[in-house]
């Protein structure tokens, strides 16, 4: 009796679509250097100018009401318009958008300027994210979005070093904005004919469809806002907690720089390790279950700076492969037009908890002193890990 032959694990699966993952991950990662420039030189252009921190808080706010705007709107534009030509027509937006900073002075106008840089960067961070996600075969999936994680942490991170070689003065940094913004388009357009289809499948984002995507897969959709809260809040008011406990702005800044080195280092591990298991759900357990640890020693030992500063950067990658690993359960569980539409729903999370995380851990600091910090930062980890626990209990 001859055996049936079986087939080679990986011989009937997917080649890995490298030109269009490449495309989508380079047009990205330019544009992250480019807000990495673009963000703080407009800050720093309104304080010379005069504005009160209020002030130029309140047009940065815009940014995040922009995001969430835009999520419900990417699908229907990318259906209409395809992923490659709406991906196109949003650069021509943000860079016309951001040429406008530099030639209107007007306050008041920086609002609707600023209003459709961000609707153009959501648009883009969406249909890049699903054509990652789309274009990568089941067992690389992981890899290839901490890949991409990597590349847009490192090109979010050259941007304040450019801004610092090239100043606020003059048209030079708008200039390099606007180069950086053109470059984005050559990987796109090398890759259109690599475009993701967008209309297979079933699912719209307009009216009220598109909010049931926000609770389709909510293990991932919950992860991405914790992630926002956690890196906004943290990030915004970890300086404040430094000086609070007697850290120098330089040894604060230090330990901000060791969180990014662990989110540029760990996420293609992470992303390697999602890709073995069976269920994601449990390394997303874990970097929560991380996330809430690290942030219930903190209250003991962040009078060592050197363990403090060693615990952050374990802390700073495996809480970021909440984001990564995230990504990679959505993209297992859907396709077509409905993992578009939940990509957008996952991006319209992130702004959720930008807008959350600073609040929470700011009255926090307030009700109950320095350490709400950690405690308002543990909070949200141990909301999540519950969750998880929930969905992951067996049906009676």
């Amino acid at each position: 009796m001859t055996a049936t032959p079986q087939p080679h694990p990986g011989l009937d699966a997917p080649p890995t679509r490298w030109l269009a993952i490449g495309a989508a991950i380079a047009a990205i990662s330019v544009v992250g250097t480019a807000i990495g420039l673009g963000v703080p030189l407009l800050s720093v252009i309104l304080e010379q100018r005069g504005f009160s921190a209020t002030q130029i808080g309140l047009n940065t706010a815009v940014a995040g009401l922009a995001s969430i705007a835009a999520a419900p709107i990417a699908i229907p534009l990318a259906v209409r318009f395809g992923v490659v030509g709406t991906m196109l027509m949003m650069i021509v937006a943000g860079g016309l958008s951001f040429a406008g900073f530099y030639y209107i002075e007007d306050y008041w106008a920086w609002f609707p300027l600023r209003a459709v840089l961000h609707v153009a960067l959501t648009v883009l961070f969406i249909l890049s994210e699903f054509w990652i996600t789309s274009s990568a075969p089941e067992q690389r999936r992981g890899f290839v979005l901490g890949l991409y994680a990597t590349c847009l942490s490192l090109g979010f991170a050259l941007g304040p070093w450019l801004f610092a070689q090239l100043g606020s003065q003059g048209f030079a940094p708008f200039g390099a904005v606007l180069i950086l913004i053109g470059l984005a388009s050559i990987p796109i357009l090398a890759a259109w004919r690599d475009g993701p289809d967008i209309s297979a499948g079933e699912g719209t984002t307009t009216g009220a469809s598109f909010w049931r995507y926000l609770f389709l897969v909510p293990t991932a959709t919950a992860a991405v806002l914790v992630f926002g809260a956690v890196e906004t809040g943290g990030f915004a008011l970890f300086p404040v907690y430094g000086v609070r406990i007697g850290l120098s702005e330089a040894d604060a800044a230090l330990i901000l720089t060791m969180i990014g080195l662990g989110n540029v280092l760990l996420q293609i591990p992470l992303g390697m390790l999602s890709d073995r298991m069976k269920d994601r759900r449990h390394l997303l357990l874990a970097c929560a279950a991380v996330g809430l640890a690290g942030m219930l020693v903190l209250p003991f030992i962040y009078a060592d700076w050197y363990l403090s500063a060693a615990m952050f950067f374990v802390w700073g990658g495996v809480v970021a492969g909440l984001y990564t690993v995230g990504l990679a359960h959505l993209g297992s569980r859907l396709k077509g037009r409905e993992l578009a539409s939940a990509n957008a729903a996952f991006v319209l999370c992130y702004g959720i908890g930008m807008l959350l995380g600073p609040q929470a851990i700011g009255i926090a600091m307030d009700a109950i002193g320095t350490q709400g910090f950690a405690h308002a930062l543990a909070v949200f980890f141990a909301l999540y890990l519950l969750l998880v626990f929930t969905r992951m209990r067996p049906a009676a």
